[in-house]
C-alpha cells in the first residue's frame, strides 16, 4: 500500500475511527480526538496579570512570566493514529476552517508536518498529535471522536545535489531535527 492510515496499539481496543475525508472532493482527511480531553483557554489570571504588567510597563517576576509562559502554550491532543506513506510525501496537519471561527481553536504552529520516517519510530509508535490553542474565553471539552484537524497528503522536492548526512529518525514528536 502506498499510504494510508492505522490504529497505533495502545488504542487498539478504544473504537478509534480512522481519518476520513468528509465528502468526494475533500482535499483533508478529517482527524478526531482520541479521548476526552481539556484545552484550557489561554485567558488566565496568570497570563491576565503579566500582560497587564508588560501593557502598563510594570516590573515582572520570573516566577510570574512562568507561570504566564505555563498557560500560554500549546496542547498535545492524541488521535491514537499513525500514517505510512511514501518516502517523498507528508501528511500536511492543519486546522478545520470551523476550528478558530467557532470553536476558538487554534494550531499555532500553522501546519503540523508528519515525515514518513516518523511511521512506527520507537519513542511513539508514529502516533501522531495535533497541536493546539484554546484562544476561547472560556476552556474547551474536546469529546472523543471530534474532528480536530485535517490531514493533506502531498508530494515534496528536494534540491539538486544534496548532501544527505544519512541520519535517520530516532524519536517521536519534535525529533527529527535532533
Amino acid at each position: 500500500m502506498k499510504r494510508g492510515f492505522q490504529i497505533v496499539s495502545k488504542y487498539k481496543n478504544e473504537n478509534i475511527n480512522l481519518p476520513y475525508r468528509a465528502t468526494k472532493q475533500a482535499a483533508g482527511y478529517d482527524i478526531e480526538s482520541a479521548c476526552d480531553f481539556k484545552l484550557p483557554s489561554i485567558w488566565k489570571l496568570g497570563f491576565l496579570k503579566v500582560l497587564w504588567a508588560i501593557k502598563h510597563e510594570k516590573s515582572v517576576s520570573d516566577k510570574n512570566v512562568q507561570k504566564a509562559k505555563d498557560i500560554l502554550k500549546p496542547y498535545l491532543v492524541p488521535t491514537g493514529i499513525k500514517v505510512h506513506m511514501q518516502p517523498n510525501e507528508v501528511l500536511i496537519i492543519a486546522n478545520r476552517s470551523s476550528g478558530p471561527l467557532k470553536r476558538g481553536m487554534i494550531l499555532p504552529n500553522g501546519i503540523g508536518v508528519i515525515d514518513s520516517d516518523y511511521y512506527n519510530n520507537n519513542n511513539n509508535e508514529g502516533e501522531i498529535f495535533v497541536q493546539l490553542m484554546n484562544f476561547g474565553i472560556t476552556d474547551r471539552e474536546i469529546k472523543k471522536g471530534e474532528r480536530i484537524g485535517q490531514g493533506i497528503f502531498m508530494p515534496f522536492l528536494t534540491v539538486d545535489n544534496e548532501e544527505n548526512n544519512g541520519k535517520t529518525r530516532t524519536g517521536g514528536f519534535g525529533s527529527s531535527g535532533k
